[in-house]
């Protein structure tokens, strides 16, 4: 696997999406599709990479608004530049308080404790689809649509976002055994991602408390999502079709991460 990180000052858990192999023989392209943990600390130099050297003009956010309202408006809010896109893919309940709505991002158990094996992530990865599939579809319109590069981040950047990206490496005709490969690749950084998650206001308090084993990406977490893809739909381009999407718009997505 190439190196894909993108070492920022204010994130730990960035990576460009191009460099990978499709079935067809070719690539993905870079500077298309970049996932990332929360952007809410980087700093002006940072955001001047993103823009300027990385080509990013769409970001979109996965969190919800209640994680948007206590975070705040990142650096990012301020460069005209770009095109921000939420789309929270966590169903709204009312009412909830902003301690619900975290335990409820991070997957944390509400009664007993939960074995939290693949087979524990698998099912609330097929959450994100079964609840929300107004949001990945209208998530993965925004990387077929950028005219440059489109920044996929929730808090983590490992679960919301995983789910999302592999989607995408899945119309584009990545292999399953490279999808499953980056998905796993958060896991080299894991300890750095929860204790930046864990600082911050949003989901500190619930995640201080939780092993690293618990949170670590497996990659058998990612074969079962995308096998039920696979079943249900015959993979993401058919679950595309499902929602509502045309031929020539999972082509669109196909094409703007496979083509320079």
């Amino acid at each position: 696997m190439p190196d894909r990180w993108i070492d920022l000052d204010g994130l730990v858990n960035m990576r460009d999406l191009g460099g990978l192999p499709t079935l067809d023989g070719g690539t993905t392209v870079s500077r298309r599709l970049i996932r990332s943990d929360n952007l809410q600390d980087l700093s002006e130099q940072d955001v001047d990479r993103l823009v300027r050297e990385l080509g990013v003009t769409d970001v979109v956010d996965l969190r919800t608004e209640t994680e948007l309202h206590l975070d705040g408006p990142g650096p990012l809010r301020r460069t005209t530049d770009l095109a921000h896109h939420h789309h929270s893919l966590l169903p709204q309940r009312a009412p909830e308080s902003a301690d619900e709505i975290a335990a409820r991002a991070l997957a944390l158990p509400q009664d007993e404790r939960p074995v939290r094996d693949a087979a524990f992530w698998s099912e609330h990865y097929l959450g994100y689809l079964a609840k929300r599939p107004d949001s990945v579809a209208a998530a993965l319109r925004v990387v077929a649509d950028a005219a440059g590069a489109a920044v996929v981040h929730c808090a983590a950047g490992k679960d919301r976002t995983g789910t999302v990206v592999a989607m995408a490496l899945d119309v584009a005709g990545v292999p399953r055994e490279e999808i499953v490969a980056d998905y796993a690749l958060s896991a080299e950084r894991i300890e750095a991602i929860i204790r930046r998650v864990a600082g911050s206001d949003a989901h500190g308090p619930f995640l201080r408390d939780q092993s690293v084993a618990d949170q670590t990406p497996r990659a058998e977490t990612m074969e079962a999502i995308l096998d039920a893809v696979a079943d249900g739909w015959g993979g993401a381009p058919g679950w595309l079709r499902a929602q509502g999407w045309a031929e020539e718009d999972v082509e669109r997505l196909r094409a703007r991460l496979t083509r320079p």
